[in-house]
């Protein structure tokens, strides 16, 4: 596995949909020679036009999973795919509802580390199932990655050439 190293700052007015896709070909295009056939992705948690990045404190995973308390939010996939010395690129939604939390799940949950390098402050692979009440679209998507929307690209990719 190859890590860019690549500024994931947001532009002015960025979109979060334009932001994953951005940050998605930004990473192919470090790591991924052009001859060479590579995947890059990049996932976002939105909530009310605001994106969650990673808490990295147990202060802001709290402030985080309270926000996100019996609310539905966004996570928002970027992939880009490059093969045959050509790139593609999309996006994937799903949203995801919490179910009401207490101060003291939170707490818990928070004081398990769980939280802190995860986008939105949980993870849907691990403890942070027993928050979610409902998934709306694709599930891969919000562990980190769509493998049915990278099927799609090749596929897409294979049928422009």
């Amino acid at each position: 596995m190859r890590i860019p190293q690549i500024d994931e700052t947001p532009k002015s007015g960025e979109f979060p949909s334009a932001l994953v896709e951005r940050l998605a070909l930004e990473k192919l295009r470090d790591v991924v020679e052009v001859e060479e056939t590579g995947l890059a992705a990049d996932t976002v948690a939105v909530i009310d036009n605001e994106i969650l990045g990673k808490p990295g404190t147990q202060k802001r995973a709290t402030a985080m999973l309270e926000s996100l308390s019996g609310r539905t939010h966004q996570i928002v996939g970027g992939i880009a795919f490059r093969h045959d010395c050509q790139d593609i690129s999309g996006v994937v939604s799903s949203e995801v509802t919490f179910r009401d939390l207490t101060d003291e799940e939170i707490e818990d949950y928070v004081k398990t580390g769980e939280p802190l390098d995860k986008a939105g402050g949980y993870a849907i692979q691990g403890r942070g199932a027993d928050l979610i009440s409902r998934v709306h679209g694709c599930q891969e998507n919000v562990i980190g990655l769509s493998m049915n929307a990278v099927f799609e690209l090749m596929r897409l990719l294979k049928t422009h050439k």
